[in-house]
This record gives C-alpha cells, sequence and structure tokens, in this order.
C-alpha cells in the first residue's frame, strides 16, 4: 500500500496554490478513459466550482510539458482538468466502481499524508528564522570588530608608501 500512496503522491501538483491532479492521471487509476471522466464531470458541472476543478492555460500546460521533457506534437488535444482534493472527493460520488471507490480512498489518504508532511515541516520555516535573527544580532554586535579586522587586513596588503627623503649620505 506503501508504494501505491507514493506512486500517487508523485502524481499531485502545485498549481495556482492548488494541489491537485490531472483527469489523465485520474483516469488511469479509476482504469476508465479520460474522455469518460471529463463527460461525467461535464453532465454534473454544478458540483465542481473553480476551487475543485479548473482547466489549465496553455502556458501552464506548455510549461509543464517542458518540465515533464514531453513531445510538444501528438498528445492531448484538449488543456487538461486539473482536481483539487475536494474536486476528487466530488468524483468519488460520480464514479461507483470499486475500482474507483478503492482509489478515491488512496487518494484522499495522499493528500492527508502531503498535508501532515507540510504541517510537520513548518517548524522548519521558524528555527531559519530564529537562526537569521541571531545571525544578524551576531553580525551587529560584531561588526564593528569585524569592520576594524578588514581595515588591519587590507592595510598589511597595501603597498607600503615610498620613504621620504633619506637623510644623511647618499653612497650610490
Amino acid at each position: 500500500m506503501a508504494s501505491k500512496l507514493s506512486q500517487i503522491q508523485n502524481l499531485i501538483y502545485e498549481i495556482r496554490g492548488h494541489k491537485v491532479m490531472f483527469d489523465s492521471d485520474l483516469a488511469t487509476l479509476y482504469q476508465i478513459e479520460v474522455k469518460a471522466l471529463n463527460r461525467a464531470v461535464k453532465r454534473n458541472i454544478k458540483r465542481f466550482p473553480n476551487d475543485f476543478m479548473f482547466q489549465l492555460t496553455k502556458e501552464e500546460w506548455d510549461n509543464l510539458k517542458y518540465q515533464f521533457g514531453t513531445s510538444s506534437w501528438g498528445g492531448k488535444r484538449k488543456l487538461p482538468n486539473a482536481f483539487t482534493e475536494h474536486g476528487i472527493a466530488m468524483l468519488s460520488g460520480l464514479l461507483n466502481s470499486d475500482i474507483a471507490i478503492n482509489v478515491n480512498i488512496q487518494i484522499m489518504r495522499a493528500f492527508v499524508k502531503l498535508r501532515h508532511y507540510v504541517l510537520t515541516q513548518s517548524g522548519t520555516d521558524e528555527q531559519i528564522a530564529d537562526l537569521r535573527r541571531l545571525l544578524m544580532l551576531y553580525i551587529e554586535k560584531n561588526d564593528k570588530r569585524v569592520n576594524e579586522i578588514i581595515i588591519a587586513l587590507n592595510n598589511l596588503l597595501e603597498t607600503p608608501p615610498e620613504p621620504k627623503r633619506r637623510i644623511g649620505f647618499n653612497t650610490d
């Protein structure tokens, strides 16, 4: 089951600030054709507001194709639909096969696992911010010392000034 969860997690992308899955990936998981999935969505379009499902723009799709390394010719004729977690949950009410039910359960677990990971990693951002604050305090307190050291090093690197006219006899 863990491998299936990680397989599903690899199909979750972040677009427009939402974690989403594409219609083609969902259709593959549900073992149905993409057009059958999209047809079911069109028949029940009121169940899919923009925060449940949206169609990618050409620029977004081109950018993703570039990241995936897919060819620019052939393939999809229509831009893919992206389903958020809520949209996928709504799909579960439309697709009643045993496969669809089992896949939806696994997808929901994958979203929960991702959400849990994000929540547990939020402390890392706070730790980095604390380290940054400490570093800035250190720099402020020791800035004068660091500047003095830099000035001393620069003085050592400079060529000594030409001596003034020597006093005494010139033996050259």
